[in-house]
C-alpha cells in the first residue's frame, strides 16, 4: 500500500495543510511514521478519517466530540447506542442554540424598530439599548426593557 505525503492527504480530503497539522496536534490523527527522507508517510486511510472529521464538524460536532466518536469506532466492544446518545445530545444542543438564536433575532429586530438609522451616533437608540441591557441574555433587548418604548428621532 502506497503512503501519502501530507499535501496529498490534504488535497484528497479537501482540506488545507494547516487543518491536517491541527488535527494531528489535537490527537485526531495518529502521528505518521517518517520515510528515510524524513517525510511523513500517511496511510491512505487518513484521507477517509479526515473526511469523517470534516463531515462531523459540518454536523456541529466539536473536535473533542469527534475525538470521542473516533475512539468509539476504534474499540470493537463499543456499541452503536453510544454514538446514538452522543448524536441525540448534539441534536438537543442544536435545538437549544436555535431557540437562543431566535431570541437574539427577535431582540435585534426590536432594536431595529427603535431606530431609523438617521440619528447621530451619540443618540443611537441601538447603542443606548445595549448600554442599558443586563447580562440576562438576548431577551433583555426587548423594546420595553432596553429602551423606554419611544422612537427617538434625530
Amino acid at each position: 500500500m502506497r503512503s501519502l505525503r501530507v499535501g496529498e492527504v490534504a488535497k484528497q480530503a479537501g482540506v488545507s495543510l494547516h487543518a491536517i497539522h491541527y488535527y494531528e496536534r489535537r490527537g485526531l490523527l495518529p502521528t505518521p511514521p517518517r520515510t528515510a527522507t524524513n517525510y511523513r508517510a500517511f496511510s491512505p486511510d487518513t484521507v477517509t478519517r479526515v473526511r469523517f472529521i470534516k463531515h462531523a464538524q459540518e454536523l456541529g460536532f466539536t473536535l473533542d466530540e469527534i475525538k470521542e466518536l473516533l475512539s468509539l469506532r476504534a474499540r470493537p466492544q463499543s456499541r452503536c447506542a453510544q454514538v446514538y446518545r452522543r448524536t441525540e445530545a448534539k441534536v438537543a444542543d442544536i435545538d437549544n442554540r436555535i431557540v437562543a438564536l431566535r431570541a437574539m433575532r427577535t431582540a435585534l429586530a426590536a432594536l431595529l424598530a427603535q431606530c431609523e438609522g438617521e440619528a447621530p451616533i451619540s443618540a443611537c437608540p441601538i447603542l443606548d439599548a445595549m448600554d442599558s441591557m443586563t447580562s440576562t441574555g438576548p431577551a433583555a433587548a426587548s423594546p420595553s426593557s432596553a429602551v423606554d418604548g419611544r422612537r427617538r428621532t434625530p
